[in-house]
Formats: C-alpha cells, structure tokens, sequence
C-alpha cells in the first residue's frame, strides 16, 4: 500500500485515515516510507519511526522541513469527513487534520513533485511529538546524527493558520512543596497546616503578575505568563495537612535562557517552600533577520507573529539553525474534537510553498 502522493486532497485524507496516536506511529511512518521509496530524486533514511527523505543536488543552500507522524487520542472523530466550513468551503473534519497532518500531506506532496528545487531540502516526517519530550523523535534525531539538524533555515509545519510564526516561547515546570505537622483537626493547634502555607506561595505569584507583561523579541512581541495548574495536598477530612504542592508553568520570552528563568523562578520563591523543577524547554527567537526566512515572509505575506506555546523550532535553533513555523490550519482547532482544516488553506499553503522553492 502507498499513499496517493499526486493528489493533495486524497492524501490529507489517507494520513488522516491512518491513526497515528502518540507512540503508535509505526503504520503511518511504514507507508510515508513506502510511498517516497519510489521517488527518485530522493534519499531516505529511518530512525524508529522518524522518516527523512533529503534531495542532494549540490546546492549552496540546505532547507529543512519538518512536521510530527503523531496526533493527540482520538476522541469519536475519525473516520474525517467534508464538511462546510465557516467560510462556506469544504472543510476536512477529523483527529489530525489541523494537527498536523494537513501540513504532512504538503510535505510528502511536495517532496514528490519537486524533484529540482532551487536550494537542497531534507523532510522529516517525525514521531513523539504530543508528549514527554525525552521521547520526542525529532530530539532522537538530533542526537543520533545531528547533521541532519543542520541547515540554513528551518520549517516547522505546525498549524499557524497559512500565517508566519517566528520562534516560540520557553516553556518550565516547577513545583513548591510547603511542609506542616499532622494532628487532628479537632486538636488543630497542635499541628501545623500547609494548606494554609501555600497561600503565601499563590499570594507572590498574584503579587508579581505585572513583571510577566509582554516582551519584544527581533520586533515580535511575545507574551509571558506565569500560572499555577494544580494543587494537591491532605489526607482525610479530619487531619491538618502536613504537606501541601503548587505545580506551576512559566512561559517565558526566547530573550530569555532556560537558566536565567529558572533563576528568575527559584528567586521569586525563595524561602516559601521546597522547590523542585519539573522540566525546563528554552524557546526560541524568530529567526527572521536571515535573508532566506525574510523573502518566505515576503512569499507568505501578511505580518509574522510571535508562536505562543513551545514548538520543535527550539530544538533546531539550540543547534545554529533558524527555524519558523508556517503551516495550514487555524490552531485554536487543535486538539479539539471539532478539528477541521479548510481545504482551500491547504492547496494555499502548498503552492506558496512549491514556488517559494522553486525560486529559493
């Protein structure tokens, strides 16, 4: 079986059809790698279930273009179906579709129907995406031959809406442990409650709200933000708890280093309980003072934004290489169960691409 890789509409919908959740990607990465065997001007290589397919022309300029196999769990919408979307278009509906295997299908599109592109191209087709990022297959790349990871600029296909997004915020986790002494709570002052204690912990967060505002990074304006997201502690109903945690998420400006924002958090909390981090993910800055990314922005049109949220350009940028994101689908779509990606974007997006490089 291959994919139907000379129509864009009916390979959106074969990657569609074919479930790839998170760590059960293999099916769709044996048929991508099946499909682009037959594509002469190619050479492909494999790394569990993270694909690569490369044109060696001799160019003086190196593209990568990348996009993730994986999609979140299905949740009762697959198979997809056309729809009429809002602007009164066809619309495909159905898990993936914005996230992002609309961007796969022009990759795969693409990389078959362009056989003499103006600078050389390495498409990767990676897994592991959605969760955990020690998993995360384009990482697994990175480190098994950084290399490939090497170019003068970077696409990641996320869903931006047809729009350019330039780098991505920073993204940590930490929590805040505050410890108590158990009694009973009929005897409660005999105990010591870290319930209360954590009060102190969310009372500096609200306290310094003012200094996570937004932050110009190469003329984007990225916006930080600090939020708790859970909170645990206690053991029954009838006993002061002697131990309470906040789990809180830092997004954080690419003007910024991992380091120098876990600094900024272990200060801010200094002395209100146990710290402990989480994960920690640098972000990433734009990119677009390079020549080639300004004329894909010239290509594209509009004004680029800021990518809020944390994207795999961080890892292409941590190793030298500029990276965008440019991709079809609107993203507040993702992950919901109402996904959905106009068609017409789709076919937009892909020819912006095909004579982007043809002339770059």
């Amino acid at each position: 079986m291959s994919l139907p890789l000379t129509d864009l509409d009916s390979l959106l919908v074969a990657l569609v059809e074919t479930e790839s959740v998170s760590g059960d990607e293999a099916a769709l990465a044996d048929l991508v790698e099946a499909s682009l065997l037959s594509v002469p001007h190619l050479q492909l290589g494999r790394d569990g279930n993270a694909i690569w397919a490369k044109t060696d022309l001799g160019r003086d300029r190196r593209l990568i273009i990348a996009g993730h196999l994986d999609t979140v769990p299905v949740a009762n919408n697959l198979p997809s179906r056309v729809v009429t979307g809002p602007d009164g278009k066809p619309w495909l509906w159905g898990r993936g579709t914005v996230d992002m295997k609309a961007g796969l299908a022009i990759m795969a599109y693409l990389a078959t129907s362009i056989d003499a592109p103006a600078c050389d191209v390495t498409w990767v087709f990676y897994d592991c995406e959605e969760i955990e990022a020690d998993r995360s297959g384009l990482g697994r790349l990175a480190a098994n031959d950084p290399s490939l990871m090497l170019a003068d600029l970077a696409i990641l296909m996320e869903p931006t809406d047809g729009a350019i997004e330039g780098g991505c915020q920073g993204s940590m986790r930490f929590q805040i442990t505050t410890t108590g002494l158990a009694a009973h709570s009929g005897r409660g002052w005999l105990g010591h409650n870290a319930i209360h204690d954590v009060t102190a912990v969310l009372n500096q967060l609200l306290a310094n709200q003012d200094q996570f505002g937004p932050v110009v990074v190469d003329g984007l304006e990225f916006r930080e933000g600090l939020n708790a997201t859970t909170i645990s502690g206690g053991l029954a109903g009838n006993v002061i708890p002697d131990s309470c945690t906040v789990q809180m998420n830092y997004r954080f400006a690419p003007s910024l280093s991992p380091e120098e924002a876990e600094d900024r958090m272990r200060q801010l909390f200094d002395g209100l309980g146990e710290y402990q981090l989480l994960d920690l993910m640098p972000g990433a800055r734009p990119g677009l003072d390079q020549p080639i990314a300004k004329s894909l922005v010239e290509a594209v049109g509009g004004q680029p934004k800021p990518k809020y949220g944390w994207t795999d350009v961080a890892r292409f940028s941590a190793l030298g290489t500029p990276a965008i994101n440019f991709g079809p689908g609107d993203p507040a779509l993702a992950h919901s169960d109402d996904e959905a990606v106009s068609l017409a974007q789709v076919h937009d997006c892909a020819e912006i691409l095909r004579h982007w490089l043809s002339q770059n």
